[in-house]
C-alpha cells in the first residue's frame, strides 16, 4: 500500500497536501482499493464553506457508496472536473490526477491529522 511521507492523513481515509494558501483533497490508496472501481464521485462546488469532519462527497464504487469527509475547515476553492467523465482516475493515480477538491483551510496548522507512519499503523489495529 502506497502512504506518502509527505501528506497529511485522517482517520477516515481521506489525505491531504497542504500548499501555499491552499490545501488538495483526495481518499488514500487503502480506501480506493476498499472501493474497488469507482464509478461514480459527486463533488463539492466552489465556494461551499465546512467544518473539519463534515461530509463534504460522496465515491460510488461497484461495491457501495461512500461518505467523504473534509479533513480540515475552510472554504472549496475547485473540485477535480476531470472525475465527473473518468472516476476511475481515484483507484489508478489516488494521490496524482485522482484528488477530490482543493480547499483553503480555516487553520494553516490543521489539528488532528496524522502523519503517513500514525496512519498506517490506524490500517492494522
Amino acid at each position: 500500500m502506497n502512504t506518502p511521507n509527505d501528506l497529511l492523513y485522517a482517520k477516515s481515509h481521506e489525505w491531504l497536501r497542504l500548499e501555499k494558501e491552499q490545501a488538495t483533497v483526495g481518499i488514500t490508496d487503502h480506501a480506493q482499493s476498499a472501493l474497488s472501481d469507482v464509478v461514480f464521485v459527486e463533488l463539492p462546488k466552489a465556494g461551499r464553506v465546512v467544518k473539519a469532519g463534515e461530509v463534504i462527497a460522496t465515491v460510488e464504487s461497484v461495491k457501495a457508496a461512500s461518505d467523504i469527509y473534509s479533513p480540515v475547515a475552510g472554504t472549496v476553492v475547485e473540485s477535480n472536473s476531470t472525475l465527473s467523465s473518468d472516476p476511475g482516475m481515484i483507484n489508478r493515480e489516488p494521490y496524482g490526477q485522482g484528488w477530490l477538491f482543493k480547499i483553503q483551510p480555516k487553520n494553516p496548522n490543521p489539528n488532528g491529522l496524522l502523519s503517513a507512519t500514525d496512519y498506517t499503523a490506524t490500517l492494522s489495529s
